[in-house]
């Protein structure tokens, strides 16, 4: 059954979880990618040009798909606000948190992204909380703890710095929050997500380019094919294929369950560096990856919440 008798939709329906895989997987990728992106370019360029990449690809999408270009001006508007706390205020958060700590601590604390999501969808959408969804958010959060604590010890920042970038990568989240919230709410529903996407990258790339001149000067790049393969790589597959999935899982499952992917992405993105970079795993790392797991199994057998109450 993918359904329950009131119509709710599970995690585990096939149209739900392979994107929610899909995601969880390609976002585990970008950290290896991002890290290689912090380096003698600041970070409001490398995000800017990840963004123009997106948008561009986004917009030859929605071309494709022969979707309509046009909104009116209240979807300009969501579509202008999504921009600044998806595409502007979050990556910028994420990028600059990536110079103080790794790239596997700023992932670890980004797996949090499931609590604000949680609170926001139940004060503002009326978003029930469900016990499952609490019990596996408990175990999840062992987890993550641990994964925190082993990538904290070994960790070549100090202190000082740890807390400086866990408090960039908070920005991340409560800015992505917004963003994930504000796509489940009835406004934005009703517009094409594609284009809402086109769009709010556009402003978010314009708002990046402007705050970027600002604060550090005229455009900077690296001739490196490194990092413009990365670049690509993070605007079409790290932001045009996993958007529109991550945005219609909001839309049908809402902001809660569908941010239990973020759970899913240290786990990846340790996999992969056991990979590429050689890790080695330790009972500290694979006790909390477990735990995370198990958090996220006992989450995915909740329904959808039902909705008392949609904001206007």
């Amino acid at each position: 059954m993918n359904a329950d008798e009131s119509g709710e939709v599970s995690l585990l329906t096939p149209r739900i979880l392979i994107p929610f895989l899909l995601v969880s997987l390609i976002w585990g990728s970008t950290w290896l990618v991002i890290k290689d992106q912090i380096s003698e370019v600041p970070p409001g360029w490398s995000v800017s040009y990840r963004f123009l990449v997106a948008a561009v690809a986004m917009f030859g999408l929605a071309a494709f798909k022969r979707l309509p270009f046009r909104l009116d001006r209240t979807g300009f508007l969501l579509a202008f606000i999504l921009g600044v706390f998806q595409f502007s205020f979050n990556f910028n958060f994420v990028y600059n948190a990536e110079r103080f700590i790794t790239s596997g601590l700023v992932a670890v604390l980004f797996a949090l992204l499931m609590v604000p999501n949680a609170i926001m969808g139940r004060i503002f959408l009326g978003h029930k909380i469900t016990a499952p969804f609490l019990g596996g958010s408990a175990i999840a959060a062992v987890g993550i703890a641990m994964l925190f604590w082993h990538e904290y010890r070994s960790s070549p920042s100090s202190l000082e710095q740890v807390l400086l970038g866990a408090g960039l990568t908070f920005g991340g989240i409560m800015s992505a929050s917004i963003a994930n919230v504000m796509q489940a709410g009835k406004r934005l529903k009703s517009y094409p997500i594609i284009t809402v996407l086109a769009w709010a990258m556009l402003f978010g790339t314009l708002i990046n380019v402007i705050a970027a001149w600002l604060t550090v000067g005229p455009p900077a790049y690296e001739l490196r094919a490194a990092y413009w393969g990365g670049i690509v790589y993070l605007g079409v597959i790290g932001s045009v294929v996993t958007f529109p999935l991550y945005f219609a899982m909001i839309r049908e499952i809402g902001p809660g369950k569908a941010a239990y992917s973020s759970v899913l992405v240290p786990v990846v993105a340790m996999i992969l560096s056991t990979i590429f970079e050689a890790y080695v795993w330790t009972w500290l790392p694979a006790g909390g990856a477990a735990l995370a797991m198990l958090g996220l199994l006992v989450a995915l057998r909740a329904r959808k919440p039902k909705i008392s109450r949609i904001s206007a």
